[in-house]
């Protein structure tokens, strides 16, 4: 129950309003509601599903809040503290998620992203879905920019860049009074300095009670003066049991290239993988999809056997990018694979903007983003491949060497 009934008021005070809300965090009011669980019944809407707070204890993970919704098919734990990642999605008995050798939940306040020439963002990586951007994603190295004086100056930029390590100013708990109750969790993360980004980011993970699918809706703002420029991936994380040996990524590539030798010399087999395999080095691959006629695309990852699959689903004129990560290596040392649609791929920010993949915003302006995640059982499996499959169609995949 809550933990004070005061806690209900916005709830049971606005029952004409087309949605139920409160507010869980505002850095300007300087509200934030402590730790809580929340029930269907609590409100007097049917079905079984709940929303509860806490924040982690001891450790690395001091002090980070963690929110879990739980419906009868899925439960989700979204981490606030960290940019509004996703740690970790269970659908009935099989988790969407991986076993990271960062196991706690690390308060961004411990990340030194500068650590280990540019590394550090890999101290607090253990989530099912983060974000990477939004001034800049991808691998650390030198760019160059303009710098307040008018003059060319060199930046040394980190992996993967900040947005990810940003605890959010806002935090605002929904549920859509009509049916089928979709339930909202929106934060607002600020990336913003003087002489340097003023980016906002509108992040919103929801989920329909009873269904085994999430969504992932958000907005880009650039809220300074002058253009900015933005990157943003999408980095979703998968280990067992969806992964193993002879799982398989079916995605409808119209190009496909590998990011390095390495990749190159295993391009025929990327849609497979291998079990977990001590001393592996990672493989990338980067592809630009097909789109169905309605603008969407969709990847699917199936589970050794067949028997279980997770997809996702998003627009390509949003995200005209995907990257596939396939680290198989030892458990210890971390096995999984990514499937990680973005506005570009996750080369530095210098090479990428040399191949146009730098989107930017004129001030004021924003950029949505939505992307539908699931998961697939029995039957199901087959159909999700065989509506990826209609995508491809008889269209040829061209294949490239590693990009200039």
């Amino acid at each position: 129950m809550l933990a004070g009934s005061w806690l209900l008021l916005p709830f049971l005070c606005a029952p004409a309003l087309a949605q139920n809300s409160l507010v869980l965090t505002d850095t300007v009011s300087n509200v934030h509601v402590p730790d809580f669980s929340l029930s269907a019944s609590d409100l007097g809407f049917e079905g079984e599903w709940s929303v509860s707070r806490q924040t982690l204890r001891g450790g690395r993970q001091e002090g980070v809040d963690k929110i879990v919704i739980q419906t009868e098919a899925v439960t989700i734990a979204v981490l606030p503290t960290r940019g509004m990642s996703i740690q970790e999605v269970r659908c009935g008995r099989t988790r969407v998620g991986w076993d990271s050798p960062s196991a706690e939940i690390v308060h961004p306040a411990l990340i030194d992203l500068e650590s280990r020439n540019g590394l550090g963002w890999l101290e607090g990586f253990n989530e099912a879905m983060v974000r990477c951007g939004l001034e800049f994603a991808g691998h650390p190295g030198e760019d160059e920019f303009v710098d307040n004086t008018g003059n060319t100056a060199r930046m040394n930029l980190t992996l993967h860049g900040r947005i990810g390590n940003l605890p959010a100013a806002r935090v605002e708990l929904l549920i859509d009074e009509a049916q089928p109750h979709r339930i909202r969790l929106r934060g607002t993360v600020f990336e913003r300095s003087f002489y340097g980004p003023k980016l906002r980011l509108d992040a919103e993970v929801s989920i329909v009670p009873g269904e085994s699918s999430w969504r992932v809706a958000d907005k880009v703002t650039n809220v300074g003066a002058a253009p900015q420029e933005f990157q943003l991936i999408y980095h979703g994380n998968y280990g067992s049991p969806l992964l193993g040996e002879g799982s398989r990524l079916v995605v409808p590539a119209r190009t496909l290239a590998p990011m390095n030798a390495k990749a190159e010399n295993a391009i025929d087999g990327f849609e497979t993988y291998l079990g977990p395999t001590e001393g592996f080095v990672e493989e990338v691959f980067l592809i630009e999809p097909y789109a169905a006629a309605d603008g969407t695309t969709m990847a699917l990852l199936v589970a050794p056997g067949g028997e279980f699959a997770t997809s996702v689903r998003w627009r390509v004129d949003e995200l005209p990018y995907f990257t596939q990560w396939k680290n198989t290596a030892a458990k210890a040392d971390g096995y999984v694979t990514g499937m990680e649609p973005g506005t570009g791929f996750p080369f530095n920010r210098k090479l990428e903007r040399a191949h146009g993949r730098v989107p930017k915003l004129a001030p004021g302006e924003s950029r949505s983003f939505t992307l539908d995640y699931a998961f697939h059982s029995g039957p199901q499996v087959d159909s999700a491949e065989a509506r990826v499959r209609s995508i491809q169609a008889e269209r040829p995949t061209e294949r490239s060497g590693v990009p200039d």
